[in-house]
């Protein structure tokens, strides 16, 4: 694998539009990358892209798109084909959480978040990796999250299940690549500052009452600079790394039933 480090990518990020994802913008287009960003909020990515050509010079392509739509990779890949545009960097950074007991939660929430999680996520990797051109330095990267290490995620059992999902698929990904000149990350954070609580119902969960949650850059951070040197599994912050190195070496019911205490603690 050659060094990448000064290389100039195009890179197409889906949930651009806050949070991690707008981080990750904000860093590559003060790094000279051109950007595709993807998200449902047009007026925000407008906003933003306006603010990159008149900061940096970046050249960045808009498009509003709602990712839980299972025909919307396809739309996605098939508009940048017609418009002549080569991805050669993705960042599969949308996605959600909900919080409660499964039984008690909406089903259509937890379908969407199945298919944004897990299957946009699939289908982008496989329509990026089928339109590169064959030996073009390329790089992949999925956020994942802390929560794909514990056995399970009581009151986030979809949630959990899904970042096991994408952290087993990038690890996959990045071994069947590595003599294919494209770099697959996984990117690891725990809690984090963006509007993922709220949407989750999250607030008050004793996930965010620590000291140790992180603001969106230097996450996004650490994840711009693990994607570029070809790190595979990038998790920010110490306690972060503790926290999944304890979930894999504590046995799987200890593991489950501390997650489950962590997820009641409100207050």
């Amino acid at each position: 694998m050659k060094d990448t480090a000064s290389e100039k990518f195009n890179v197409l990020i889906t949930g651009a539009s806050a949070g991690i994802g707008k981080a990750l913008a904000d860093i590559f287009a003060a790094q000279g990358h051109s950007l595709v960003l993807v998200a449902r909020s047009e007026e925000k990515l407008d906003s933003m892209a306006v603010q990159y050509a008149l900061k940096y010079g970046t050249q960045t392509k808009v498009i509003s798109l709602d990712l839980t739509m299972p025909e919307a990779p396809d739309r996605l890949f098939e508009q940048l084909h017609n418009e002549g545009v080569q991805v050669t960097a993705l960042i599969n950074n949308a996605g959600f959480g909900n919080y409660g007991y499964f039984k008690e939660t909406a089903l259509q929430k937890e379908l969407d978040m199945i298919q944004l999680n897990i299957t946009a996520l699939t289908h982008l990797c496989k329509l990026f990796l089928n339109q590169l051109t064959p030996g073009r330095s390329a790089k992949i990267l999925n956020v994942s999250s802390t929560a794909a290490f514990p056995p399970a995620g009581p009151l986030m059992a979809v949630y959990y299940a899904s970042k096991a999902y994408v952290q087993s698929f990038t690890e996959a990904l990045a071994t069947e690549l590595e003599q294919d000149n494209v770099t697959v990350t996984a990117l690891c954070p725990g809690p984090t500052e963006t509007e993922f609580q709220e949407r989750a119902n999250l607030h008050g969960s004793g996930l965010f009452t620590s000291q140790f949650v992180a603001d969106a850059h230097s996450v996004a951070q650490a994840g711009y600079e693990g994607m570029m040197s070809g790190e595979v599994v990038v998790i920010p912050g110490v306690q972060n790394k503790l926290t999944a190195l304890t979930a894999q070496l504590m046995p799987r019911k200890f593991v489950r039933n501390l997650v489950k205490r962590v997820q009641e603690k409100r207050g």
